[in-house]
């Protein structure tokens, strides 16, 4: 995610950061071992705008990472997690943070799921060429495409490009026999914009039509006008990608105005925090990372979101991210090097994760190809209602 003014939403999403209580107050894990740790410096947000998405995904990892050592680690060494409260990504904080866990040995640095919170950190770990992971950024922008091709390389996320998550919603939609569909942008942020941007692309190449395309903006008081509008057109499912305040406004705005119609979202409308009451909320779609209503085809997923308390599938980022670290480990020969590690994160196609199978490629440095749960609001309750995979990642 990017930069954001949270407002109500900022309430409704703080309750999911009660996962941050498996932290139990310690600023590091590790297990006793005679072999030396495997250091992970992990910069978060622990009470300001990113806590939603980096305190459950921070804790989900926790509890991976004892699992893992309990196992005896990673060839026979275990991995420890060193953490620093940037407080609400304040720049100063946030590289004082990095430079905090870089001294302490890290040997790869977490950071926000916010590419623009997490820039300071970054920018301190490639050029100390630690190979550098977010949890959950969801655009293209955490690797060369903002850091340049050298030091880039040193930068990835296991979020979901919004190419491919705009492309699995299309490629949804078609399924369901919904060929008409009424667009409505969220301009706040790159990934929301380029969600809904993927997803016309990819939709029309599946033979559907857009018949309307309205925008909105987080703080701006506008969902309504945007949803009166598309409500003029005939559509078989409206289209967007968003969340805070504006998520429940999209939503409910249409059944205040009587119209049943599909809404489906994205990764940033996933859970059930956000429904309002009046009216209730029904026929919402939203694909995600993993479903957090006790019905997750993984039984890892199943147990782990019991135990992190978990109010979206964003959680299971941070345990993804931790597997993909070891599988790029143990591929380079047990080696933490940076750039021996990005070598082999680019490489990855289809690496088992905890969150499903991720891949890599020298352009994108943010997971592409991961089986989504699609999540349906009935009545204000959620419950998996399918999977999709994107057969195409389009260009933008």
């Amino acid at each position: 995610m990017r930069k954001t003014r949270w407002g109500v939403a900022a309430a409704l999403l703080v309750g999911t950061v009660v996962a941050v209580a498996a932290l139990g107050g310690a600023s590091s894990d590790s297990s006793a071992a005679t072999r030396p740790a495997i250091v992970i410096g992990w910069a978060f947000d622990s009470k300001g705008n990113m806590a939603p998405f980096d305190g459950p995904a921070l804790a989900a990892a926790r509890i991976h990472v004892r699992q893992i050592n309990a196992k005896g680690g990673v060839g026979g060494r275990p991995i420890r997690i060193d953490t620093c409260d940037t407080n609400n990504n304040n720049p100063a904080r946030a590289k004082s943070c990095a430079r905090s866990l870089l001294g302490k040995g890290a040997h790869v640095i977490f950071v926000t799921c916010d590419v623009d919170f997490a820039t300071p950190v970054v920018q301190e770990a490639i050029n100390r060429g630690k190979l550098t992971i977010a949890p959950c950024i969801g655009t293209d922008q955490m690797g060369p495409k903002r850091f340049g091709r050298a030091k880039g390389r040193l930068a990835f996320s296991f979020g979901n490009v919004a190419q491919d998550e705009g492309s699995a919603m299309a490629e949804y939609a078609i399924r369901r026999g919904w060929r008409t569909a009424g667009l409505g942008t969220n301009t706040l942020l790159v990934y929301f914009k380029n969600v809904v941007t993927a997803f016309e692309k990819r939709y029309t190449q599946l033979g559907g039509r857009i018949v309307g395309r309205e925008s909105y903006a987080t703080g701006a008081n506008n969902v309504q006008n945007a949803v009166n509008r598309l409500n003029q057109r005939r559509a078989a499912v409206y289209v967007t990608s968003t969340a805070f305040g504006e998520l429940p406004a999209f939503a409910s705005g249409f059944r205040s105005l009587g119209n049943q119609t599909p809404v489906l979202n994205s990764w940033a409308g996933d859970g059930t925090y956000w429904v309002t009451q009046n009216p209730r909320i029904t026929n919402y779609y939203a694909v995600t990372f993993a479903s957090v209503f006790g019905d997750d085809p993984n039984r890892a997923v199943r147990r782990l979101a019991v135990q992190v308390k978990a109010g979206t599938g964003g959680f299971v980022t941070g345990p993804a991210a931790i597997d993909g670290v070891i599988v790029a480990i143990r591929r380079a020969g047990g080696s933490t090097n940076g750039a021996r590690l990005a070598a082999q994160m680019e490489k990855f196609k289809k690496v088992p994760t905890i969150s499903g199978r991720v891949s890599f490629s020298p352009q994108l440095h943010t997971v592409f190809g991961r089986a989504y749960r699609v999540i349906q609001v009935q009545n204000n309750k959620g419950k998996r209602v399918g999977m999709v995979t994107a057969k195409v990642v389009p260009k933008l």
